[in-house]
């Protein structure tokens, strides 16, 4: 076994086919060689424990203490840092709402961490959203989504943003998201007062993302569907969910997948700065927000702010609390999120010739190591230790 060739046996691996026990999965370099073969002296011992790909989070505010919209690379480092030792080996940066001009240098400086690989694109959410539905953004930064204003915010990320946030009830969304999917930008509805039929003519424009679905939006009514049901029934939209056991009860989630299923959730984080940090208080953009056993919150009116969440723990909840089989939970993790940013040829399953994506869970789905372009990132001493033993 050569220092640039890895050989992990024994596990139960999730595979895009199903899952496969005692399987075995070889890595050379940056990439997965190759599935299957019989075990070799010098295979690394996973017995007992289950590998799926790399973790892809599609909206992400921070972690680690540091915040994506601080405009500081260090900052964006740390936080993007944080998530990959929870096993988030894709990462998509997300701002908060700003002054236009603040937002823009904030996307230089990460759009140069897209370019160093770090990164794979910025998420800008705000200042186009509703008013009614802003939640942890600055109601008097909020703007139209002028047709206008929103190039010159994706302009700002120099080709690297993947994905807006905007109301298509406002002046100029339903122009922006038709401006946004020529561009090959991610159009997502949220922090929206859109009605039923306004929500449709976004997804007929070219909308196809959900924002944090049921969050910062009208809820069900009967004579009153609303975004959350147009969305959900609409095949070409991907729907965001945030499964911290917070922002969503599991029967409002068991929902979602029996409408949507797995292959149309996208289980984010939303995690602001306190994520894998302890309580305390964190900037948000410009705000300023608590957290109190594990709940961040906004200091002045209280609203929800984020999330405190990593995608390891979305992960074990999705297995253990909804009851989704380990290929639905990585199919929502990995594999939907991977799709959407277009890049599903090299990442999102445990495929031969794909990168070197992958989480190790023990038997309690716990994190045991993560590995990124075949280098470990966490948790190698351990299972060094485990094959020794």
């Amino acid at each position: 076994m050569t220092a640039d060739r890895i050989a992990l046996a024994g596990a139960r691996l999730v595979l895009p086919g199903g899952v496969v026990d005692r399987g075995r999965l070889t890595i050379e370099g940056t990439r997965i060689a190759a599935l299957g073969g019989d075990a070799e002296p010098g295979d690394l011992d996973l017995a007992g424990h289950t590998v799926v790909p790399g973790f892809v989070d599609l909206h992400v505010h921070g972690g680690g203490g540091a915040s994506y919209a601080s405009g500081v690379a260090e900052e964006a480092l740390r936080a993007a840092r944080t998530h990959l030792e929870h096993g988030t080996t894709t990462t998509v940066a997300s701002t908060v709402t700003g002054e236009i001009d603040e937002v823009c240098r904030q996307a230089a400086v990460l759009s140069e961490l897209v370019e160093d690989g770090v990164l794979a694109g910025v998420h800008f959410e705000g200042p186009f959203i509703s008013n009614n539905r802003c939640g942890a953004h600055r109601p008097d930064l909020l703007r139209d989504p002028d047709p206008a204003l929103v190039r010159k915010l994706v302009d700002a990320a120099r080709g690297r943003a993947r994905m807006v946030t905007l109301a298509p009830e406002l002046p100029g969304g339903l122009e922006s998201v038709r401006m946004l999917a020529d561009l090959g930008v991610i159009a997502a509805v949220g922090h929206t007062d859109a009605d039923y039929a306004t929500t449709l003519e976004a997804v007929e424009a070219g909308a196809t993302v959900a924002t944090h679905l049921f969050n910062a939006m009208p809820g069900i009514q009967h004579r009153a569907p609303g975004p959350i049901v147009a969305l959900l029934e609409d095949e070409r939209v991907t729907v965001e969910l945030i499964n911290d056991g917070i922002h969503l009860h599991p029967s409002v989630l068991d929902l979602a997948y029996g409408t949507a299923g797995a292959e149309r959730v996208a289980l984010i984080t939303d995690a602001m700065g306190a994520a894998g940090m302890g309580d305390g208080l964190y900037p948000l953009g410009p705000l300023q927000v608590r957290v109190e056993n594990g709940v961040a919150r906004l200091v002045e009116g209280g609203s929800i702010a984020g999330s405190t969440l990593t995608l390891d723990v979305s992960f074990k909840r999705a297995v253990t609390v909804l009851g989704l089989s380990l290929n639905q939970a990585v199919t929502s993790l990995s594999t939907v999120p991977a799709r959407l940013l277009g890049l599903a040829d090299s990442i999102g399953s445990l495929e031969a010739g794909k990168n070197a994506d992958l989480v190790v869970l023990d038997p309690d789905f716990d994190l045991v190591a993560v590995m990124r372009r075949g280098e470990w990132i966490v948790g190698a001493d351990r299972l060094t230790k485990a094959h020794a033993g």
